[in-house]
């Protein structure tokens, strides 16, 4: 018997009411799914966080003793005045850095690395560490700023702990024992940023802020001298440039800003000084001048006694024994620029740091550091137990000057 129209129609018709009612349930899902979630979005719950936020400078250290982290670099030829210095600058609360530019053989940074892996106070203490990718440095070019940085962040990495990273070159030598230095720096705020710097750039603004220089040493294998792009540039309007030394012992926070750069200003400055004659003069002065939480920490002075030329030239003069007491008279740890096996670096040992030759500068943490025999290292005491001596009454009159000095603070980043 054939169907009739009504009974066809009938399953037709609720199979549509289903769909229907289906469809408005899932209608009425979703608006109000909708609502909540703009309910939400225009009433947030708490603040959006940026990884700007997360990324702050540790806090200065509240150790009795300070830490230092030191960078010594050398290049071609430098491997035993290197070694000198790093001896002439050891104690076992420190951490050291060494470096051979790749202008060195092979042959004398694998003689410095095995120097750092067989002395016995440096496997002992395991606090001195090659830097094994060395990298071509042009002192005239970014260069420079750039293997600074490497060896600040190399030390962040692997040495932790420490309060002030202080560059330095196989030239350099110091003029008090470490024991001086750490007695006198435990007594001052561990923010303070000792870099001598100025804005008055005068000559340098046409000669060295307006040229676009290119330093091969950023692409190249083989050191060669920077070269000169035909254009000049206008000076910075988004910042003020600020120049002076090259040396100089920057607070573990600033280290930490300058590589981590959490609001840029570091790697915008760094940008523009890849391409500006002896960066290494103005790049970390121009950062900590235009960064506001840094700008006041700042000492102007760079604790080195240097003789320059009036005006100065590229390099300074190479300081011999006519220039000793003007470097004792000075109260700067530090001194420049020494040529290869000085006589006066004898004398300086004899009379102001008590070492030996070939030995170590003895301390309160161990009087006898002169002798190479194992055994005899086995003795160390504690080694934060310090003994300053003349040196630290020289450093302490110098800090103690530039810090109480009535124009402290009208000559942070002036």
């Amino acid at each position: 018997m054939e169907p009739t129209k009504n009974n066809s129609f009938l399953p037709l018709l609720l199979s549509l009411l289903f769909f229907t009612f289906i469809l408005l349930l899932s209608l009425v899902a979703s608006i109000n799914s909708s609502s909540q979630r703009h309910h939400r979005l225009e009433v947030p719950a708490e603040q959006p966080h940026f990884v700007e936020s997360k990324l702050r400078a540790s806090a200065a250290s509240t150790r009795a003793v300070p830490r230092i982290a030191y960078l010594i670099s050398g290049s071609a030829g430098d491997g035993e005045s290197l070694k000198r210095t790093l001896k002439a600058l050891y104690h076992p609360w420190n951490h050291y850095a060494v470096h051979l530019d790749l202008e060195a053989s092979a042959r004398e940074r694998l003689e410095l690395a095995d120097f750092v892996s067989n002395q016995p106070l440096f496997l002992k203490f395991g606090n001195v560490r090659t830097v094994v990718k060395a990298n071509l440095v042009t002192y005239r070019g970014p260069t420079m700023v750039a293997n600074t940085l490497h060896a600040a962040a190399f030390l962040l990495s692997q040495a932790q702990d420490w309060d002030w990273f202080i560059n330095l070159s196989a030239s350099d030598y110091p003029l008090v024992t470490q024991d001086d230095l750490l007695h006198t720096l435990s007594s001052i705020p561990r923010d303070l940023n000792f870099i001598e710097h100025t804005s008055d750039i005068g000559w340098k603004e046409y000669h060295r802020a307006k040229p676009v220089i290119l330093d091969p040493g950023l692409y190249g294998l083989q050191k060669s001298d920077v070269f000169w792009v035909s254009e000049k540039r206008n000076v910075p309007t988004a910042y003020k440039l600020f120049t002076g030394s090259a040396w100089m012992m920057l607070s573990r926070p600033f280290t930490e800003y300058c590589i981590w750069g959490w609001d840029n200003l570091p790697r915008i400055v760094l940008m523009y000084y890849a391409n500006f004659l002896s960066s290494p003069e103005g790049y970390f002065h121009t950062v900590i001048c235009n960064a506001e939480e840094f700008r006041n920490t700042t000492v102007n002075h760079d604790l080195h006694f240097i003789s320059w030329d009036n005006p100065p030239k590229q390099h300074p003069h190479f300081l011999t024994d006519n220039d000793y007491q003007k470097m004792v008279d000075s109260n700067a740890p530090f001194a420049r620029k020494f040529g290869r096996n000085e006589p006066v670096l004898d004398k300086i040992d004899t009379e102001l740091l008590g070492r030996n030759a070939d030995g170590y500068v003895p301390g309160r943490w161990f009087s006898q550091a002169n002798s190479s025999t194992i055994d005899q290292y086995s003795g160390i005491g504690n080694i934060t137990d310090l003994r300053p001596g003349p040196g630290a009454e020289r450093l302490g009159r110098l800090i103690s000057s530039l810090l109480s000095a009535e124009n402290f603070q009208a000559n942070q980043c002036s």
